[in-house]
């Protein structure tokens, strides 16, 4: 099974409409402008975009993120998967991890007995608030909660502007102050800006800001990819926050989604327990991810948890050692 190039990629997907942008040719060419190589197979209907993070030693990790893409027999995932350990061990990949694309509690895929284990680790979000946009832009308002609405509102009333931009060293600043204010690592200047290159010019990414008599509040990056909308990057500075500025921000990505055709907006997200406390105990919290949670859930977006991570071993020592590295880490 040869490894395809971009291009062919795209093809492939352009007649999967579920794949994820995850798979995506152009996230491919970001990922491997910053450490990965991407290289893409296909085999009878089945196809995934495999990610290898160059390790030490000329070893990798491989990552398969919200795949594999389409459908095919049951003896052709075998095969499928016989032609991607076959890749795996000539990359030097210590192991394989599998990142479905697909809900928990969804039927799935069928790995034909393959020898995955359950991971303990997930490096895409698990938990995330997804806005159902099929209706009108007024039912989808209607949706959301009281309060968000008026904060939309009053933003408008406080002269908050929202537009367009194609200002990443602004983005950049605004996402800096947001890092430090709420402890958390963002990208480089470097990733955003060819984040925005590879995605803009097709349509699938637009920059928004929040603006204040011609001072940035806030910002939010958006993509789009076949009928889903994502919150990947976005932030806030530290003043004329009373202003609301996040809310406005938040509803004009909203209609670009719409007008784009999405039927949803993955939020992108939230924390893992979310799904299991009630409203008034999650306001109660500050902690972690507690706040963006309360932000989001006001949009009115149904709470999704991904099925779980797995993993393909093709070195037993040195997975050991990451189980070890990764338990010591203090995750759970």
């Amino acid at each position: 099974m040869p490894e395809i190039s971009c291009s062919e990629w795209n093809e492939f997907l352009a007649i999967q409409p579920d794949a994820h942008i995850l798979q995506s040719g152009e996230w491919g060419e970001l990922k491997s402008a910053f450490g990965w190589d991407a290289v893409r197979i296909i085999k009878d209907g089945l196809g995934a975009q495999i990610l290898f993070r160059r390790l030490p030693l000329g070893l990798t990790f491989a990552y398969i993120p919200k795949g594999p893409v389409g459908t095919s027999s049951k003896d052709t995932i075998v095969q499928f998967w016989a032609e991607v350990d076959a890749l795996c061990r000539k990359k030097h990949a210590v192991f394989l991890k599998l990142e479905q694309d697909g809900w928990e509690g969804d039927t799935a895929s069928d790995l034909s007995q393959a020898a995955f284990l359950a991971s303990p680790q997930h490096i895409q979000p698990r938990s995330t608030l997804v806005v159902d946009l099929r209706g009108s832009e007024e039912h989808v308002f209607n949706c959301m909660k009281p309060k968000t609405r008026y904060n939309i509102r009053l933003a408008g009333r406080k002269e908050v502007v929202v537009h367009c931009s194609d200002d990443l060293n602004n983005f950049y600043r605004i996402i800096s102050v947001t890092s430090q204010r709420e402890e958390f690592n963002v990208h480089s200047l470097d990733y955003y800006r060819r984040a925005y290159e590879l995605f803009y010019p097709k349509g699938m990414c637009e920059l928004f800001v929040a603006d204040f008599q011609g001072q940035t509040l806030a910002a939010v990056m958006a993509f789009a990819y076949a009928k889903t909308a994502y919150y990947f990057y976005g932030a806030s500075g530290d003043k004329e926050r009373n202003r609301k500025p996040t809310y406005p921000l938040q509803w004009e990505t909203i209609r670009w989604a719409l007008a784009k055709g999405c039927t949803d907006y993955d939020m992108w997200g939230i924390p893992d327990e979310a799904i299991d406390v009630e409203d008034d105990e999650a306001d109660a919290r500050e902690d972690g991810l507690w706040g963006v949670y309360r932000f989001k859930r006001g949009f009115g977006g149904s709470i999704k948890r991904s099925q779980p991570a797995l993993d393909r071993v093709y070195n037993p020592l040195l997975y050991k050692l990451y189980l070890w590295r990764f338990s010591g880490s203090g995750a759970d």
